[in-house]
């Protein structure tokens, strides 16, 4: 078992001990999905399969958010912020503007891409390196800006 996976898992027993429902409800819903990836795919995941997992998670949570925000529904919208927090949890810790901004410029470099056609080749360096710590929609909007400008 994957250690990220494991610390879910003992995620969600504290949280039974503790009676934290939204917490629980949330570390399930991870597991769950988790697990229905391992069994659908036949395969052990390792951390880093996790981590995709949890930040598309994270993703699903923000865009549901927005939706519920437009929508009207703040009571959803608060639900979603609440369960995307939990699932932050678990995520590395968050890399700053300036950090993704010296691995963006670092893959350009090393890529040696001049033009926005380009732009595949530096997103492949990038997307391991900064999965579950930065936004992907931020990361390409990064990578546009730094081929165009």
């Amino acid at each position: 078992m994957s250690t990220l996976k494991q610390q879910v898992t003992d995620e969600m027993k504290a949280a039974m001990r503790a009676k934290d429902k939204l917490r629980l409800g949330t570390i399930r819903m991870i597991l769950s999905e988790l697990k229905r990836i391992e069994v659908d795919e036949r395969i052990e995941l390792d951390d880093a399969r996790v981590l995709t997992v949890m930040d598309k998670m994270s993703k699903q949570r923000r865009d549901s958010a927005t939706q519920y925000d437009d929508a009207g529904r703040a009571d959803l919208a608060d639900l979603e912020r609440r369960e995307l927090e939990v699932i932050k949890t678990f995520l590395p810790q968050a890399l700053t503007e300036q950090e993704l901004a010296a691995i963006v410029s670092t893959a350009i470099t090393d890529t040696g891409v001049q033009s926005m056609q380009d732009m595949g080749k530096v997103m492949a360096i990038v997307k391991p390196l900064v999965q579950g710590r930065a936004d992907m929609g931020a990361v390409s909007k990064l990578v546009k800006e730094q081929l165009t400008g």
